[in-house]
C-alpha cells in the first residue's frame, strides 16, 4: 500500500466522515442545531475538496498507482452513501432517492469491476451524464446539511430540487452503462458463462 500525498489526502477524506456524521448526535446542550448543520457541511465540503486535490496531485506528482485508483472512488462511495443515510434519517431526503443512488453506485462498481475483467473497461468509462449525476448530487448535499437559507437563497429547496436531479441522472447513467455492457453481458450468457460469487 504505497502511502503517499494523494493517498492520505483520500483517507483523510474517509476520516472525515465519522466526523460530519457524527456531529449530528453531539447534544443540542452542546452544539445548536443550526452549528450542527454548519460544521457537518463544512466537513462534507472540505472532504470533497480533497476530491479534487488527491487527483489533481497524483498525476501532477507522478504518484499515481492502482491502489489509489481503488481506494479514491471508495472514498467517494461512502462519503456520499454516508452523507445520503444521515440525510434521511434527518427527513431531509426520501429514503426512495438513498436507496436509487446508493444502489447506483453498488450496481456500476460492480459492473465497472465485471468489465475490467473481461477486458472491456473502456466501455463503461465515466461519461458526460455520470460527472453531471455526480455535480448534482455534490451540490445538493452540502445544501441538504447546512439546511438554512443564505439572505434570500433558499438552500432547503434548492438542494431538495437537486437530489431529485442528482436521482433522475442516476437512473439515467446507469441506464447508459447498462446499455454499454448489453454485448458482453449477452455474449458472456451465449457463451455460458456462470454467475461466480467471489469469496
Amino acid at each position: 500500500m504505497p502511502l503517499n500525498i494523494p493517498n492520505t489526502l483520500t483517507w483523510a477524506r474517509i476520516a472525515m466522515i465519522p466526523l460530519f456524521v457524527g456531529v449530528f448526535y453531539l447534544p443540542d446542550g452542546w452544539i445548536a442545531p443550526a452549528l450542527k448543520n454548519l460544521i457537518a457541511t463544512t466537513i462534507f465540503l472540505v472532504a470533497a475538496i480533497t476530491d479534487w486535490f488527491d487527483g489533481y496531485l497524483a498525476r501532477s506528482l507522478g504518484q499515481t498507482s492502482a491502489f489509489g485508483a481503488f481506494l479514491d472512488p471508495v472514498a467517494d462511495k461512502l462519503m456520499v452513501a454516508a452523507a445520503l443515510i444521515l440525510l434521511v434519517q434527518l427527513a431531509r431526503v426520501d429514503a426512495i432517492i438513498a436507496v436509487v443512488i446508493i444502489g447506483r453506485e453498488i450496481t456500476i462498481s460492480a459492473l465497472r469491476e465485471w468489465m475490467a475483467r473481461v477486458g472491456q473497461s473502456a466501455s463503461v468509462a465515466v461519461a458526460t451524464v455520470g460527472k453531471l449525476k455526480t455535480t448534482a448530487q455534490m451540490v445538493a448535499i452540502p445544501m441538504l446539511l447546512y439546511y438554512e437559507s443564505i439572505l434570500f437563497l433558499d438552500v432547503r429547496m434548492i438542494g431538495s430540487v437537486l437530489v431529485y436531479v442528482a436521482a433522475a441522472l442516476t437512473l439515467w447513467s446507469m441506464g447508459y452503462y447498462l446499455h454499454r455492457a448489453l454485448p458482453q453481458l449477452a455474449g458472456h450468457e451465449r457463451r455460458g458463462g456462470g454467475g461466480q460469487k467471489p469469496g
